[in-house]
């Protein structure tokens, strides 16, 4: 049972604001009591050595898939959001005046919406008071206290307790289990945190099992969804457990797209392996959300001790082989990875997962029209505006990053 929920923000972060607009429920329906709890984002960054403006780091295609991503959780929400032209704006004075009222849940509404509704910069005297006001508070009295130092120090030690949970961004959610509440003997050698980061990751927060959705078919569901992968990502692995029933229930029509993701890297001036640059934090987290996503699906998830793997013989074999045999390939392949932990760059491994004419296929990998095809199909990602995988693309047009975009991508494909 969960005992309480925690949901860490700052107004600076859009997910934090879309996260806000639905942790009330969330709360709810989990049964847990909800606190909110206010940090400085920058201190958090420092901490964890991440760039103040993340978005300054990024590809520009992944910055313009990070600006259109919000847009759409905004309208999967039904929330208004609008990036301000200002933004990233200071948020220090909202968070004192936040903690003043004892972090009123209408005040913590009230400059959220200030920020990412209406556009205002919540650091400036007139925003703070009407937002103070709106919310049923003395704006002079709390506009004094915010300046006191006991109130500085506060927002302090909430940061530097927040780096000390190993949360690293915005909103981040931290679950308190208390497995014997009812029966009355729990103690707090008993209780549990789970700490979760990302407003996506609320199915995960209330620990609700996977349950696919039905439709009616229609002829306006005739969608076709493109899936760019590589056998190299876990997220790919995960994603591409899903991708068939999707397309199955959507009445989409899927086409499976393989690319040398290290390639791809390569071409757009990324790390062969993100996770080695994320903070010590970041990459735990992203540890644990791999094996989350695994539970949540139902699927066999071991990280392998091989990582990053070279898959680029793995890949040649799929596109050797016909297209009547790449699913089983392609299914044994990522599991044997992913889940049994086996070194698919070695023939050996390669000869047990292709099975009849294991020897013509591998054969034939080094082929230079095979080489050619791989080199262009992952150009043809590049130019596609492919980043990192999977990729969806929906009607040739819609982009769509991670194997946790999936609401959004079946939000397109009945729409």
């Amino acid at each position: 049972m969960p005992r309480s929920l925690q949901f860490w923000f700052d107004y600076s972060c859009p997910y934090a604001y879309l996260g806000s607009t639905q942790v009330e429920a969330l709360a709810q329906r989990m049964g847990a009591e909800l606190t909110y709890e206010p940090m400085l984002l920058g201190g958090v960054f420092k901490a964890n050595g991440t760039p103040q403006n993340s978005m300054d780091e990024l590809s520009p295609a992944k910055a313009q898939h990070n600006a259109l991503d919000m847009l759409r959780w905004a309208k999967l929400y039904d929330v208004p959001l609008e990036v301000p032209v200002l933004h990233p704006m200071r948020t220090v004075e909202a968070l004192r005046a936040t903690l003043v009222t004892g972090i009123d849940p209408a005040v913590v509404h009230g400059f959220f919406r200030a920020y990412w509704v209406h556009g205002r910069q919540v650091s400036n005297p007139e925003t703070l008071r009407d937002v103070l006001r709106a919310a049923g508070h003395d704006p002079a009295a709390v506009l004094a206290r915010m300046l006191e130092p006991k109130v500085k120090d506060d927002l302090r030690a909430r940061t530097e307790r927040a780096v000390g949970r190993g949360i690293f961004g915005a909103p981040s959610y931290v679950v308190t289990d208390d497995p014997l509440a009812a029966s009355g003997s729990s103690s707090s050698s008993q209780r549990r945190e789970r700490m979760y980061w990302g407003q996506d990751r609320m199915d995960l927060v209330e620990g609700k099992g996977f349950a696919p959705r039905t439709y009616e078919r229609t002829a306006q569901m005739a969608h076709t969804l493109d899936l760019y992968w590589d056998f190299s990502s876990p997220f790919a692995y995960l994603g591409s457990t899903q991708a068939d029933a999707l397309a199955a229930r959507t009445g989409a029509t899927l086409t499976w797209h393989p690319m040398l993701l290290g390639g791809l890297f390569k071409s757009i001036g990324q790390a062969d392996a993100p996770i080695d640059t994320f903070s010590e934090s970041k990459r735990r987290h992203a540890l644990q959300d791999m094996q989350r996503w695994a539970d949540y699906w139902g699927v066999p998830f071991n990280f392998p001790t091989r990582f990053p793997m070279v898959t680029v013989k793995a890949l040649r074999v799929y596109l050797v082989l016909p297209e009547a045999r790449r699913r089983e390939f392609r299914e044994k392949t990522f599991r044997a990875y992913w889940a049994e932990d086996r070194d698919i760059s070695s023939d050996e491994v390669l000869r047990d997962l292709i099975g009849e004419g294991a020897g013509e296929v591998l054969a034939r990998i080094s082929a230079p029209e095979i080489k050619q095809e791989l080199l262009s199909a992952t150009q043809r990602a590049v130019d596609r505006g492919v980043f990192g995988a999977p990729t969806w693309v929906v009607d040739g047009k819609d982009l769509y990053w991670g194997q946790d975009r999936l609401p959004l991508v079946e939000r397109a494909l009945t729409a």
